[in-house]
């Protein structure tokens, strides 16, 4: 077999190279035959990695599932520190001993990794939803309560309901699931890093027509977060319908102060 074809086969694709074909390969001097069996092997260290890690990540579900509970939602909010915009929540239930590969905290995943695996999410979930709260109805509560809100009714909106649930680090209101607050819950628990993805690839949406609405503020960019674009469109253009007039920095921007 050709150096390239080997590239394209176990490199490139990431296709499993066969025992016999590896023995074959250590025995060949070249440089560049040598190279692939390294990138292979970076491969199979990251792959026994990422399944160590999933095997961490459903700790928690994994206690549930073993005692018989089912419909275990993962639940999770974005956007609780923007200056405009809604706060979004998500709720997530993964179908029993599912892994997905690469699911972890929004925070820590790139725009294009995050927008990929939410179509995942969404297809192999048992059942997902949605939960929104406007920056009206944050000025009306503030922005704590809205968050709870936002999950509150993400976790309503799930069918079939959910038997418990796992919330980062917070614990939704009026609900009658049991449930169970983690600290940095979506690093640890595969149902709320589910639920932290679902939320911020929404709202990312909803920003990104933000933009097409309100031009010139830079919303596609900065998705409303207090950045200094963001401080310098509102003292410059003023504000808008969207802008959260109970945040100090936005009456102290917009000249409510």
């Amino acid at each position: 077999m050709k150096l390239a074809e080997l590239r394209r086969l176990y490199v490139t694709e990431g296709r499993a190279l066969p025992s016999a074909l590896e023995r074959e390969l250590r025995a060949d001097p070249r440089a560049g035959v040598q190279a692939v069996l390294k990138a292979v092997g970076k491969r199979r260290r990251k792959n026994r990695a990422e399944g160590q890690r999933l095997a961490r990540v459903l700790k928690f579900e994994r206690a549930l599932w073993d005692q018989g509970i089912t419909h275990v939602a993962g639940v999770d909010e974005a956007g609780m520190s923007p200056l405009a915009g809604p706060v979004v929540a998500a709720a997530v239930i993964l179908p029993v001993g599912l892994k997905i590969r690469h699911v972890d905290d929004s925070k820590k995943l790139d725009p294009e990794t995050r927008d990929k695996l939410a179509v995942v999410i969404k297809e192999k979930a048992v059942a997902w939803a949605i939960g929104e709260v406007s920056n009206t109805e944050i000025d009306e509560i503030n922005i704590y309560h809205a968050g709870l809100l936002a999950m509150r009714r993400a976790v309503e909106g799930l069918q079939p309901c959910p038997q418990s649930l796992l919330v980062d680090a917070r614990t939704v209101p009026v609900v009658p699931q049991p449930q169970q607050g983690i600290i940095k819950g979506d690093s640890k628990s595969l149902s709320i890093a589910a639920a932290s993805i679902l939320a911020k690839t929404t709202r990312d949406r909803m920003m990104v027509n933000m933009e097409l609405r309100y031009p010139g503020y830079g919303f596609a960019k900065h998705k409303g977060y207090p950045v200094p674009q963001h401080k310098a469109a509102i003292q410059k253009l003023g504000l808008l319908p969207i802008h959260r007039r109970s945040f100090p920095v936005v009456k102290e921007l917009g000249g409510l102060v």
